[in-house]
Protein backbone atom coordinates (compact mmCIF):
# COMPACT_ATOMS: atom_id res chain seq x y z
CA UNK A 1 0.00 0.00 0.00
CA UNK A 2 1.37 3.67 -0.68
CA UNK A 3 1.14 6.32 1.63
CA UNK A 4 0.74 9.66 0.80
CA UNK A 5 1.24 12.98 2.72
CA UNK A 6 -2.35 13.25 3.30
CA UNK A 7 -2.59 9.58 4.58
CA UNK A 8 0.18 9.92 6.93
CA UNK A 9 -1.80 13.42 8.23
CA UNK A 10 -4.62 11.24 8.68
CA UNK A 11 -2.98 9.08 10.62
CA UNK A 12 -0.75 10.46 12.30
CA UNK A 13 -2.94 13.33 13.56
CA UNK A 14 -6.48 11.73 13.90
CA UNK A 15 -6.34 11.79 17.67
CA UNK A 16 -5.77 15.29 17.81
CA UNK A 17 -8.13 16.33 14.67
CA UNK A 18 -11.02 14.11 15.26
CA UNK A 19 -10.64 14.43 19.48
CA UNK A 20 -10.69 11.39 21.99
CA UNK A 21 -12.65 10.51 24.93
CA UNK A 22 -11.54 12.58 28.02
CA UNK A 23 -11.70 9.23 30.38
CA UNK A 24 -9.30 7.44 28.14
CA UNK A 25 -5.78 7.49 28.09
CA UNK A 26 -3.94 8.31 25.33
CA UNK A 27 -2.00 5.12 23.81
CA UNK A 28 1.97 5.82 23.98
CA UNK A 29 3.07 6.65 20.49
CA UNK A 30 5.80 3.69 20.22
CA UNK A 31 5.87 0.70 22.78
CA UNK A 32 9.77 0.87 22.57
CA UNK A 33 9.33 4.39 24.55
CA UNK A 34 8.61 4.21 28.25
CA UNK A 35 6.57 7.07 30.15
CA UNK A 36 9.59 7.89 32.08
CA UNK A 37 11.87 8.59 28.76
CA UNK A 38 11.84 12.37 27.67
CA UNK A 39 10.27 13.23 24.43
CA UNK A 40 10.92 16.29 23.02
CA UNK A 41 8.09 18.41 23.03
CA UNK A 42 8.27 19.80 19.29
CA UNK A 43 9.73 21.49 16.38
CA UNK A 44 12.02 24.01 17.75
CA UNK A 45 13.41 25.29 14.00
CA UNK A 46 13.31 24.74 10.55
CA UNK A 47 16.89 25.24 8.92
CA UNK A 48 17.77 25.00 5.37
CA UNK A 49 19.66 26.14 2.85
CA UNK A 50 18.65 29.23 0.31
CA UNK A 51 20.41 30.92 -2.24
CA UNK A 52 19.45 34.72 -0.76
CA UNK A 53 18.34 34.10 3.09
CA UNK A 54 17.85 37.29 3.60
CA UNK A 55 15.52 37.84 0.87
CA UNK A 56 13.79 34.46 1.48
CA UNK A 57 13.48 34.84 4.73
CA UNK A 58 11.42 38.43 3.92
CA UNK A 59 8.78 36.52 1.72
CA UNK A 60 8.17 34.33 4.92
CA UNK A 61 7.66 37.36 6.64
CA UNK A 62 5.43 39.04 4.37
CA UNK A 63 3.57 36.22 2.63
CA UNK A 64 2.86 33.96 5.68
CA UNK A 65 3.43 35.78 8.42
CA UNK A 66 6.53 34.39 9.96
CA UNK A 67 8.77 36.47 11.58
CA UNK A 68 12.39 36.10 10.99
CA UNK A 69 15.16 34.92 12.97
CA UNK A 70 15.91 37.23 15.70
CA UNK A 71 19.58 39.31 15.61
CA UNK A 72 19.10 39.59 18.97
CA UNK A 73 17.00 39.07 22.00
CA UNK A 74 14.80 42.40 21.87
CA UNK A 75 13.23 41.11 18.79
CA UNK A 76 10.16 38.83 18.29
CA UNK A 77 10.65 34.68 17.63
CA UNK A 78 8.03 33.63 15.53
CA UNK A 79 4.96 31.39 17.65
CA UNK A 80 3.45 28.91 16.47
CA UNK A 81 -0.16 28.21 17.36
CA UNK A 82 -0.38 24.50 19.12
CA UNK A 83 -1.65 21.85 17.38
CA UNK A 84 -1.34 18.18 15.59
CA UNK A 85 2.49 17.98 13.73
CA UNK A 86 3.39 15.14 11.67
CA UNK A 87 6.80 13.99 11.43
CA UNK A 88 7.41 11.85 8.51
CA UNK A 89 10.16 10.51 6.49
CA UNK A 90 9.48 9.23 2.96
CA UNK A 91 11.33 7.23 0.65
CA UNK A 92 14.38 8.51 -0.96
CA UNK A 93 12.67 8.13 -4.73
CA UNK A 94 9.44 9.95 -3.44
CA UNK A 95 7.46 12.12 -6.17
CA UNK A 96 5.48 14.01 -3.65
CA UNK A 97 7.53 16.77 -3.02
CA UNK A 98 8.42 17.45 -6.95
CA UNK A 99 11.86 17.24 -7.68
CA UNK A 100 14.26 14.82 -6.84
CA UNK A 101 16.61 17.12 -5.53
CA UNK A 102 14.21 18.46 -3.24
CA UNK A 103 14.71 17.01 -0.04
CA UNK A 104 12.36 18.23 2.50
CA UNK A 105 9.20 20.01 2.33
CA UNK A 106 7.03 21.88 4.99
CA UNK A 107 3.35 22.16 5.98
CA UNK A 108 1.50 24.71 7.55
CA UNK A 109 -1.70 24.73 9.23
CA UNK A 110 -3.96 27.32 8.01
CA UNK A 111 -7.11 28.60 9.65
CA UNK A 112 -9.05 28.94 6.47
CA UNK A 113 -7.46 27.62 3.45
CA UNK A 114 -9.34 29.69 0.60
CA UNK A 115 -8.28 32.82 2.48
CA UNK A 116 -4.68 32.13 2.88
CA UNK A 117 -4.97 31.17 -1.00
CA UNK A 118 -6.38 34.69 -2.48
CA UNK A 119 -4.21 35.78 -0.15
CA UNK A 120 -1.09 34.68 -1.90
CA UNK A 121 -2.89 34.70 -5.13
CA UNK A 122 -3.41 38.33 -4.61
CA UNK A 123 0.64 38.72 -3.93
CA UNK A 124 1.43 37.08 -7.60
CA UNK A 125 2.05 33.55 -5.89
CA UNK A 126 0.76 30.75 -7.80
CA UNK A 127 -0.69 28.19 -5.38
CA UNK A 128 -2.59 25.03 -5.96
CA UNK A 129 -5.45 23.81 -3.89
CA UNK A 130 -6.17 20.11 -4.04
CA UNK A 131 -10.06 19.55 -4.48
CA UNK A 132 -10.36 16.83 -3.08
CA UNK A 133 -11.77 17.14 0.82
CA UNK A 134 -10.05 14.57 2.74
CA UNK A 135 -10.93 12.89 5.92
CA UNK A 136 -8.80 15.31 7.83
CA UNK A 137 -9.24 18.50 5.85
CA UNK A 138 -8.62 20.41 2.72
CA UNK A 139 -4.30 20.81 0.95
CA UNK A 140 -2.81 23.38 -1.16
CA UNK A 141 0.72 23.59 -2.71
CA UNK A 142 3.05 26.35 -3.55
CA UNK A 143 6.76 27.11 -3.64
CA UNK A 144 8.51 29.72 -2.29
CA UNK A 145 11.23 32.03 -4.36
CA UNK A 146 13.77 29.10 -4.41
CA UNK A 147 11.32 26.54 -5.41
CA UNK A 148 10.83 24.72 -1.92
CA UNK A 149 7.62 23.48 -1.82
CA UNK A 150 5.14 24.66 0.74
CA UNK A 151 2.18 22.80 2.11
CA UNK A 152 -1.05 24.49 3.24
CA UNK A 153 -3.72 22.07 5.58
CA UNK A 154 -6.65 23.49 6.96
CA UNK A 155 -7.27 20.91 9.55
CA UNK A 156 -11.02 19.38 9.46
CA UNK A 157 -13.39 21.34 11.80
CA UNK A 158 -10.43 22.68 13.80
CA UNK A 159 -8.38 25.09 12.37
CA UNK A 160 -5.13 26.00 13.73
Amino acid sequence: MTLDRRTLILGGAAVATFGTSEAAAPEPPHAAMSDKQQRVLGIGGLFFRSRDPKALAEWYQRNLGIDPTPTDYNQPVWHQAAGPTVFAPFSMDTKYFGSPQQAWMVNFRVANLDAMAAQLRASGIAVDIDTQAYPNGRFARLHDPDGNPIELWEPAGRGT
